[in-house]
């Protein structure tokens, strides 16, 4: 990886997710990685894809600026909470108004489309306070199947690791402070790959 884009999806600022970007881009920019961030929650846009797919929704400058960071990015790290087994709104409506046909793919009649964000690499980073055999047995890992297989895979992103945090509030000082440890390691270890 030359340059990392780590997309905050926590809608508030100052949570642990935060600190969670903030390790893994100290991480990254540590073994020589360019890192950039991009906090949705500091976006203006209209999260809600009127119309769908049929017509075409003007993107606002905010969404511009986030494709082209997008765009200059070769890795891209999203640190997202997991509330009800799902990403936050927030999340989803930056997807559906930014992963648009002929941006992020292209229908070319095939069973699947083409992606035209091949040759990325991605990393989510997530956290939430459900215990793992809850979230992997009866949730499925909802969130992630959506954030991964159906939309990153979708779109060409193939190779994405993944760091989760269960059961959050229940971590201690210490515990949170190996976690951040983690994170950081995993931004060195990805910025060497």
């Amino acid at each position: 990886m030359t340059h990392a884009l780590v997309i905050e999806a926590h809608p508030d600022a100052g949570r642990f997710s935060s600190a969670l970007a903030d390790a893994y881009a100290a991480g990254a920019a540590r073994n020589g990685a360019t890192v950039s961030r991009l906090a949705l929650r500091d976006l203006r846009f209209d999260p809600i894809l009127r119309g769908g797919f049929r017509g075409s929704q003007a993107l606002e400058p905010d969404l511009l600026a986030a494709r082209a960071a997008i765009e200059a990015a070769d890795h891209l790290v999203w640190v997202t909470p997991v509330w009800w087994g799902a990403l936050p709104a927030l999340l989803k409506g930056f997807i559906d108004r930014t992963f648009l046909p002929g941006w992020a793919f292209e229908q070319t009649g095939a069973a699947l489309p083409k992606g035209l964000l091949a040759g990325r690499t991605a990393r989510v980073i997530s956290t939430m306070d459900s215990p793992w055999w809850w979230y992997w047995l009866k949730h499925g890992r909802a969130a992630h199947r959506s954030l991964v297989q159906a939309t990153l895979h979708y779109v060409g992103i193939a190779k994405v690791r993944e760091t989760t945090a269960f059961r959050l509030r229940l971590l201690d000082a210490t515990a949170r402070g190996a976690l951040l440890a983690r994170v950081e390691a995993d931004g060195a270890r990805d910025a060497s790959r």
